[in-house]
């Protein structure tokens, strides 16, 4: 069947307003603790409505090992023991659908020991290729639940783009069962990135932090990215408001990847995962990753700078630590330890900036990554020359607020929660 874009975004809209009807409890015990307020995810309110959504389809699910219900059951095997659902296969990411592969790693092609379900690789794949894939699991409609970090080149948002793309290259209905955004939905903030620097960091036009749940960002991607539009239907949650923080949700934390440990992570690394363009460590191979930053060589008088800049919100302690893998690995560096106490205020990409252009300053031997992957993380060639040409904080993030107006204009028409 062929619908219009007008006609699938009229499906989509009825979908959002159907799944935020009322819902009895989710499997498992447990309560968010935001005032009073009970957070049920999509897949739990899904689970509430007796799966009601999909009755009669044949169901593959995009999942990782976030995708549990708040008792730490994963919904792959909740499903697969419910008969009200057909469950016939499961899609892994990066890291692989049980997580045992690391980054830049899947589980690839095989059936999973704990259901006998098959497991299908989509990670790298999109296109053609990964509508392939989806034809030959047999299912005609594909669920997505996967926990997001809230920053453009957290790469489980564009595994979303690519299996909707697919979808709709395939003829599948798709899905997405909403989680919150860890680090709240309160704003977009940073650069918005240009087509031209378009990779798996960053597949299409949105800002550095987009501040939106999976659920929204399924809803600007049907309605703005996709050449014609797929199938969309998406299960909202109740109980979760735009300024709540991941605590507020009283649901247990996976990490979505290993060195995304724990919501504080979340809450720096749309700013300081800009230092994996260039040749400081990032804090991968620490128990702080990207709250950690350093290099051989760098001293105190990096915490320093950077405390000068009175960023709101976090404050900076030099620091000293030994990687145990990637860059320097199992070498005792410098750097500094970013600690957030007022998250309120704290804006992790000005932070990033600030961090940036203190570490080049005050570390002679500051280099960017030498095939300019910073351009690829903050979406277009200006953030770095506007720092190599002596800008300060102020002056770079102005250089953005233009486009990130404009991007604010068109997120503002699919956010689904107040």
């Amino acid at each position: 069947m062929r619908l219009s874009r007008r006609s699938l975004l009229a499906t989509t809209t009825a979908a959002v307003a159907a799944s935020a009807a009322p819902a009895a409890a989710a499997p498992g015990p447990g309560s968010g603790h935001g005032g009073g307020r009970t957070l049920r995810t999509g897949f739990e309110r899904l689970a509430a409505d007796g799966y009601a959504l999909l009755d009669g389809r044949r169901v593959g699910v995009v999942t990782n090992p976030t995708g549990i219900t708040r008792d730490v059951r994963h919904v792959v095997d909740v499903m697969h023991a419910d008969d009200q659902v057909d469950l016939t296969a499961v899609f892994g990411p990066e890291h692989g659908f049980r997580g045992t592969a690391q980054a830049g790693g899947s589980e690839g092609r095989h059936d999973d020991p704990a259901t006998g379900l098959p497991v299908y690789d989509t990670y790298l794949k999109s296109g053609q290729d990964l509508a392939d894939i989806f034809t030959a699991s047999g299912v005609d409609t594909v669920v997505f639940d996967i926990q997001d970090a809230g920053a453009r080149f957290y790469t489980y948002i564009w595994t979303l783009f690519d299996c909707m793309e697919a979808a709709r290259l395939a003829g599948l209905s798709f899905v997405v069962l909403d989680r919150p955004n860890p680090v709240s939905g309160r704003a977009a903030l940073g650069p918005v990135l240009h087509k031209e620097f378009a990779t798996f960091v960053g597949r299409q036009p949105i800002s550095q932090a987009h501040g939106m749940t999976v659920a929204e960002l399924a809803l600007l991607f049907n309605a703005e990215f996709l050449e014609t539009p797929v199938a969309l239907e998406t299960v909202k949650m109740s109980g979760w408001k735009r300024s709540d923080f991941y605590d507020a949700s009283g649901l247990p934390w996976v990490p979505p990847s290993p060195n995304m440990p724990t919501p504080e992570t979340a809450l720096v690394y749309s700013g300081t995962c800009l230092f994996e363009g260039t040749n400081l460590s990032e804090g991968r191979g620490t128990t702080r990753p990207f709250e950690l930053l350093g290099a051989e060589g760098v001293d105190g008088r990096w915490a320093a700078a950077a405390n000068e800049l009175e960023l709101p919100g976090v404050r900076f302690r030099e620091a000293y630590f030994a990687p145990t893998f990637s860059k320097f690995q199992g070498k005792t560096i410098g750097g500094v330890q970013l600690h957030v106490h007022d998250r309120e205020r704290f804006d992790p990409v000005r932070t990033g900036i600030g961090l940036l252009i203190t570490a080049k300053r005050s570390w002679d031997g500051f280099a960017w990554r030498a095939d300019n992957w910073i351009d690829k993380l903050t979406g277009s060639t200006q953030v770095r020359t506007m720092i190599d040409a002596g800008a300060d904080t102020d002056e770079v993030v102005a250089g953005w607020q233009s486009e990130l107006a404009a991007f604010r204009r068109k997120r503002r028409q699919h956010l689904l929660y107040r």
